[in-house]
């Protein structure tokens, strides 16, 4: 029978409180399932947030109260899932561990809602997330079965750079590979979590387990990601699924930032930096084209000047822009301006990329809230490290990449590569994992 499922990649943003985007990936969750999609995969620290330049006040041999007040508030927002700070394994995933007493839940039941997603909507959840367990943060994935709720969870085992202050390590153990079938097919799916890619050893580990759906839930949003992510998928002939986070400097909590979402909002227009009546307009050095879907786009005006360096007629002042009518942008390649002394500058307009621009209002001046801090970056790769969707650059909300994928793809890649099999020279090189059965499970 035919060996193809449907697999979906979110690039989805955490927002104000986890409550909100629990309820949101609820959403995201029951769009997935109505284009048929059979497994989804969420952000790294989707739930609790990943973030991003705050620091924590933390310096070597130093640390600030303003900076202790900003764990606590990452403290309370990350989600307690009932686990152990050592991690529980096997009876903390089959809810063997005890419950408090008179309580419902063993946890502040995030575990019982992702669940119910999962069996309300028939897709099977992997979300990247922040639990507290104890004392202590780690960022960690579950794997969530429709059938039979949560299967399998991990931590982080080497947080990068500042993580490691706020986030502890994981247990090796926690790399084991997870198996469920869908629509009669087998999956044997594994995550690394962000720069766990870069660790050859972690992702031969993977390897090893004869995973056929390799996860990278992932906060890089730099160019080099997708080259990372098409080599393991050639290495480990497996389908590559990574998402990222896409967000702006408005985003970002009102705890990083010192500053209210209405008051940052306030403060960006729409009309380019320092715009303040009349006076600001002239000098404004920019020209707004008019799409025929009725967006607008802010170029930046191409100055000619004389031999003596000046502007036509001597004024020194910005061009005006001249309207242009969304009949006239169909047809042409090129903006005209007149300037004040009657002279015409012709420059071409580049075909936009209208997703990069389109509800994306420039900053305000001196500031730079409205910037990108993440830029995205989600994206689908073969068995081969064919590129099958994405990557997703500057789209926020609503950014899903949808693919079918033929599992056997998998089992062809093995004909000249199999890296933990046939290509590996286990006579010579060993690999061993404390913790950590590198065989394949059942």
């Amino acid at each position: 029978m035919p060996q193809k499922l449907t697999l979906a990649s979110a690039q989805s943003r955490t927002l104000s409180t986890t409550s909100e985007t629990l309820h949101a990936l609820e959403q995201t969750t029951k769009q997935a399932a109505q284009r048929h999609v059979d497994l989804i995969l969420f952000p790294e620290a989707y739930l609790g947030g990943y973030p991003r330049s705050c620091t924590f006040g933390n310096a070597v041999g130093g640390r600030t109260s303003e900076g202790r007040d900003q764990f606590l508030q990452y403290f309370h927002a990350a989600v307690d899932l009932g686990d152990t700070p050592q991690g529980a394994g096997e009876d903390w995933v089959n809810k063997k561990l005890p419950l408090p007493r008179e309580g419902k839940y063993r946890g502040d039941g995030t575990r019982e809602e992702l669940e119910r997603i999962a069996r309300e909507t028939g897709v099977f959840i992997v979300t990247g997330l922040v639990e507290r367990a104890g004392g202590t943060l780690y960022c960690g994935v579950v794997y969530v079965c429709p059938r039979y709720g949560i299967i399998g969870k991990r931590r982080k085992v080497m947080p990068t750079g500042s993580e490691r202050m706020i986030w502890g390590q994981g247990s090796p153990s926690t790399l084991k590979a997870v198996t469920t079938e869908i629509k009669g097919v087998k999956l044997c799916l594994a995550a690394a979590i962000c720069w766990e890619n870069y660790m050859p050893l972690l992702r031969q580990s993977l390897y090893a387990q004869n995973i056929n759906l390799y996860l990278a839930p992932t906060a890089d949003a730099r160019d080099t990601w997708l080259a990372l992510m098409r080599t393991v998928a050639c290495e480990g002939r497996a389908f590559v699924l990574s998402c990222n986070q896409c967000v702006r400097r408005s985003n970002l909590p009102e705890w990083i930032t010192g500053k209210k979402e209405e008051d940052i909002l306030s403060g960006i227009s729409l009309n380019g930096p320092g715009r303040a009546g009349a006076r600001s307009r002239e000098r404004r050095r920019s020209t707004i084209t008019v799409t025929e879907e009725k967006h607008e786009i802010c170029w930046p005006v191409v100055e000619e000047k004389g031999a003596d360096g000046n502007l036509p007629n001597g004024d020194s002042s910005a061009i005006e822009e001249e309207p242009v009518s969304p009949a006239a942008t169909g047809r042409r390649k090129s903006v005209v301006t007149e300037t004040p002394g009657h002279h015409q500058i012709s420059w071409p307009v580049p075909k936009p990329k209208l997703h990069a621009f389109l509800s994306r209002p420039q900053s305000s001046a001196g500031g730079a809230d409205d910037e990108f801090v993440c830029r995205g970056g989600s994206c689908i790769i073969s068995p081969l490290g064919d590129v099958l969707a994405g990557p997703l650059w500057e789209v926020e909300d609503g950014g899903l990449l949808v693919i079918e994928a033929d599992f056997e793809d998998c089992e062809r890649g093995r004909l000249d590569l199999d890296v933990a099999g046939s290509y590996s020279r286990s006579d010579a090189f060993h690999l061993t994992v404390d913790g950590l059965d590198l065989n394949p499970p059942p």
